[in-house]
């Protein structure tokens, strides 16, 4: 279960395209003549004459359940779902309408109400986004619905205004968290989506406590986009993402990568050294394990040609 909010100005408007079709049928109304479109755009609308400055008098959300959930629902169980929800949203003691449409697949029914109330006060919009999120999620818990897997399975062609910038700004953020490991790769990479960061400070310091985005004028906060978003969980991400580039494997394409690359993949050669080709090197360590002795039969005369020489040759290099 899940709702998407609009606020508008124009009762006619909103009562004409709900039911001015003839997939529609009114379920519910409470202080409206509901008996015909003329009538309950008239009461509407003389009820927000109490409050004449007050512009976005009409109050308008859709509750939507997904296509599994339809063996468990029925047109009355949608019906008091649908009052539950005002209730624990604060929608009460005012004017409203619940229209059932069946022109899409999934099923899902219309609240119509008056922001100006029964005492002529103006009902409070502040935050209502992220309330009614947290009630939807409890509604859908409690009864056993359908819980979807995130805001990747939301049909994006089907969302206006606020809704369409804010899963703009929300898939926009999921592909730079995915990269980035610094804020300021985060702002330069949401720039070319046309998003903007905004910093909140702790009053007097230079302490970032809060962050909001903003697309085409319209500011929201990190956490109303998606939990993962607000300021502590995307500088943890980013923190992430530092943690694993440094262990990251060599990616360098150069030739000396490649060349390093591929002597690592050959297997491990043999212990056995065989210094062949070397040249002078290899003569070297070719010499014999052992060098065989002199004979011992060398005669005295022999013995006396080599000191006599050894000595011709010590005295040829004094002489120098």
């Amino acid at each position: 279960m899940i709702a998407k909010l609009i606020v508008g100005k124009s009762f006619g408007g909103c009562v004409r395209y709900l039911l001015e079709r003839e997939q529609s049928k009114v379920l519910d109304s409470a202080g409206v003549r509901d008996y015909g479109t003329k009538t309950i755009i008239a009461d509407l609308n003389a009820q927000r004459k109490m409050r004449p400055q007050l512009g976005n008098a009409v109050g308008h959300t859709v509750l939507s359940w997904s296509n599994e959930d339809r063996e468990k629902l029925t047109v009355e169980k949608m019906e008091q779902h649908a009052r539950e929800y005002m209730e624990k949203m604060g929608i009460k003691n005012t004017q409203y309408v619940t229209v059932l449409h069946s022109d899409k697949e999934h099923p899902h029914l219309h609240i119509v109400y008056n922001r100006v109330d029964n005492d002529g006060k103006t009902m409070g919009n502040f935050n209502h986004w992220h309330k009614s999120r947290k009630i939807c999620r409890e509604m859908t818990e409690c009864y056993g619905y359908h819980l979807g897997k995130g805001k990747a399975k939301v049909n994006g062609q089907a969302l206006r205004g606020n809704d369409k910038l804010r899963y703009a700004i929300h898939d926009a953020l999921k592909s730079v968290m995915a990269k980035a490991t610094s804020w300021k790769q985060v702002e330069t990479m949401l720039a070319k989506h046309g998003v903007g960061i905004h910093y909140k400070y702790r009053s007097g310091t230079n302490e970032v406590q809060g962050i909001s985005f903003e697309k085409d004028g319209v500011k929201f906060k990190g956490s109303a986009i998606d939990r993962k978003f607000s300021f502590a969980n995307m500088e943890k991400q980013l923190n992430e993402n530092r943690a694993m580039e440094a262990t990251q494997p060599i990616t360098d394409s150069s030739p000396l990568a490649e060349q390093i690359r591929e002597i690592l993949q050959q297997p491990q050669r043999s212990q056995t050294y065989e210094p062949q080709g070397l040249g002078l090197l290899g003569d070297l360590l070719n010499i014999p394990a052992s060098i065989e002795p002199e004979p011992e039969s060398m005669s005295d005369a022999e013995r006396r040609r080599r000191k006599r020489k050894k000595q011709e040759v010590q005295s040829r290099g004094i002489s120098r």
